[in-house]
């Protein structure tokens, strides 16, 4: 079973549909790897094109099959917009270890809305800084 960190490098995103009619958006990100959740910071007056640069780490097993980011475009006064999401599949970047920035598709309602760029970092805990035995799975380390 895989155990270890997730670093997400939240670069920033393009294209994104304006949700505010008369002024630029104001996004943010919140990200999602199974019951953990960590917000962005909100890039004010970005619009569709916002940029983050920020980087966010997540305890992960494999069980952990996929990270979802979702936009939200900040309004005061009322409630956040929904910009639109991605879904960020995990199972390579267990075997690869990292994925450099790469581009997904940013959905709403099942419709493209434009892309938002992301890296991947993996590092594997190791077995032994768990606590367990050293003979764990029958088998003794040599010394």
């Amino acid at each position: 079973m895989v155990h270890g960190t997730l670093e997400v490098l939240l670069i920033g995103a393009k294209g994104l549909e304006n949700t505010d009619y008369l002024c630029n958006m104001d996004p943010y990100a919140v990200l999602k790897c199974r019951s953990q959740e960590q917000r962005s910071s909100i890039a004010s007056g970005k619009g569709s094109n916002p940029e983050w640069n920020e980087n966010f780490v997540f305890t992960v097993s494999d069980r952990a099959t996929e990270l979802l980011i979702k936009l939200l475009d900040s309004d005061t006064g009322s409630a956040d917009d929904f910009v639109g999401e991605a879904t960020i599949p995990l199972e390579a970047v267990y075997t690869e270890g990292s994925i450099p920035p790469t581009l997904y598709n940013v959905v709403k309602d099942e419709h493209y809305c434009g892309e938002i760029k992301v890296g991947l970092t993996f590092t594997p805990e190791d077995v032994r800084q768990r606590g367990l035995p050293e003979d764990f799975g029958g088998w003794r380390q040599s010394r």
